[in-house]
């Protein structure tokens, strides 16, 4: 892309399981050592680094999980199946995995810790700060948003110096643009649960990561928002698979 600033160097590869898709891959250079992040599919990821496997979202949709690596870590961002499948959790979790949680997912999965918007904490040297994920336009038929302030979660994970955002469902809220320092962000786009490209884009300027994943698209078209992201020269805009 024309006038993008190339701060991180990325290796482009992909995950075969046997019996399984084909994940693709990026390789990130941090000062631990590489952060590998593999694209299951819509909402799931999985980050290895430093000897940690973090799953994020893990839903049994998008792949057989008993055939994946097992976790270190789980983030789970709210309780909607695509993003809490108790069958996936099972799958990956051991006796000694940290699983966090939204309150109202907690009651599917009772296990992990529960975060709620505005907390912040450290495991294992990993920093965890939590911020509500929600709907401000995008509402049910009976005025209910998708997703309701104070139920979900966005996350950022601190990988050595890497600053990493989550955003799970949720649309251009102020919360979100008023982020600050991250390097990589992961943005759900699509119609009707969070948001437009006019959206993501609104709040990939208004922030700016220096690498944005667009994630969550499902049938959305990606051109738009390669458009709209153009001339916007300190974010590079990377689009998966999912």
């Amino acid at each position: 892309m024309k006038g993008i600033k190339l701060i991180t160097l990325i290796i482009l590869s992909t995950l075969t399981v046997k019996g399984q898709k084909i994940f693709p891959q990026d390789t990130i250079d941090t000062d631990n050592g590489p952060l590998v992040i593999t694209f299951v599919g819509h909402a799931s990821l999985i980050f290895e680094w430093n000897g940690e496997t973090i799953h994020i979202d893990p839903s049994s949709r998008e792949a057989n999980y008993y055939k994946l690596p097992k976790a270190t870590m789980i983030f789970v961002t709210h309780h909607h199946g695509d993003h809490c499948d108790p069958a996936s959790l099972k799958a990956i979790s051991q006796e000694k995995t940290k699983t966090f949680i939204s309150s109202i997912a907690h009651e599917k999965w009772n296990q992990g810790m529960v975060l709620r918007p505005g907390q912040a904490v450290t495991v294992k040297g990993i920093g965890i700060e939590t911020l509500p994920a929600y709907n401000i336009v995008h509402k049910r038929d009976d005025g209910t948003p998708y997703h309701v302030f104070g139920e979900c979660n966005s996350y950022v994970i601190t990988l050595g110096e890497k600053r990493i955002f989550i955003g799970g469902d949720t649309e251009n809220t102020p919360e979100m643009k008023a982020l600050q320092n991250i390097d990589i962000a992961f943005l759900p786009m699509n119609l009707p649960y969070t948001m437009t490209p006019e959206m993501v884009a609104d709040g990939a300027k208004g922030f700016k990561p220096k690498i944005l994943y667009i994630y969550h698209y499902g049938k959305s078209d990606l051109d738009q928002i390669r458009t709209l992201m153009a001339d916007e020269t300190e974010v590079e805009l990377r689009i998966k698979r999912m």
